[in-house]
């Protein structure tokens, strides 16, 4: 890859061969964009696994965008390092990758996608009878070339930029002990994912690290069911009042990185990043 444009006849098509292998959405993307850019990393792509489904299985966001999201993050880091460019980066290239989602599927959301609820047995056993995974994996299928596409031109098409942009999300890996890399490739799950406003990207972001930090310590077993995530999630819904949505949460809908930005520097959400950060 030595140019600003990505021939897309030359991406993968093995996309429903790895998703098979690799069992959830989001670590399937992650591997996909990773093994693109030439820097596969299985300890991070199994630490995605809790993002399948729409944040552990919660029916938020598809899990291949939050996958997706954290390849441009580690694309962005390798080629602008520890800066607040390489941050805007990561999410300029998620909101490419989330605009490329939606035109095919007219949702980003895992529930609305899967007509499944994934925390429901009979939901599932509906979801695998009826055949519905099979669109799953055609997506995993055919819209992977279009996420490369997507992450790797944003990305090329950078230009130097030395404002400030200030992530929930990457506020949230810092304060958690996350290295340099991690806290930018979370980046792009601000405000909602992309500035979407939908679920918490800072939650995303504290439930990605601490099943990070999980697969570290225990070898080649998925942290779908990982307490500690788990944990995450449960304190954040009793803080929240069960709110997940992030213009619910914050009220406001971010129309730029600055509106984030200067959101995040009065103060906002504050306390949520605190208490995500301490679990």
């Amino acid at each position: 890859m030595d140019s600003n444009v990505y021939n897309i006849q030359d991406a993968p098509t093995d996309g429903k061969k790895v998703f098979r292998e690799l069992r959830t959405c989001s670590r399937t993307l992650c591997y996909m964009l990773n093994r693109e850019f030439g820097h596969p990393n299985e300890l991070v792509e199994r630490a995605a696994d809790v993002l399948a489904g729409g944040i552990l299985q919660q029916g938020h966001q598809c899990g291949m965008l939050w996958g997706a999201s954290l390849a441009a993050g580690a694309e962005s880091y390798r080629r602008f390092g520890n800066t607040d460019l390489a941050k805007k980066v990561t999410i300029k290239a998620t909101q490419s990758i989330m605009s490329s989602f939606e035109q095919r599927e007219k949702t980003t959301n895992c529930r609305e996608i899967t007509r499944c609820d994934f925390s429901n047995k009979l939901s599932f056993a509906k979801y695998m009878l009826s055949g519905r995974y099979r669109h799953c994996f055609e997506l995993a299928q055919n819209w992977a070339p279009e996420a490369i596409k997507q992450a790797f031109e944003s990305i090329s098409r950078t230009q130097a930029d030395n404002t400030e942009f200030i992530s929930c999300a990457s506020e949230v890996a810092r304060k958690m002990g996350a290295n340099d890399k991690e806290i930018i490739m979370v980046a792009g799950f601000a405000g909602g994912l992309g500035l979407s406003g939908s679920a918490c990207g800072a939650l995303s972001a504290a439930i990605w690290i601490k099943s990070l930090q999980w697969c570290r310590e225990v070898d080649g077993k998925s942290p779908m069911k990982n307490k500690r995530s788990e944990k995450v999630l449960k304190e954040f819904m009793n803080y929240t009042n069960s709110k997940i949505i992030c213009s619910e949460i914050t009220g406001i809908k971010f129309d730029s990185i600055d509106a984030h930005t200067e959101f995040i520097r009065s103060g906002g959400c504050a306390d949520l990043i605190d208490k995500l950060s301490r679990n």
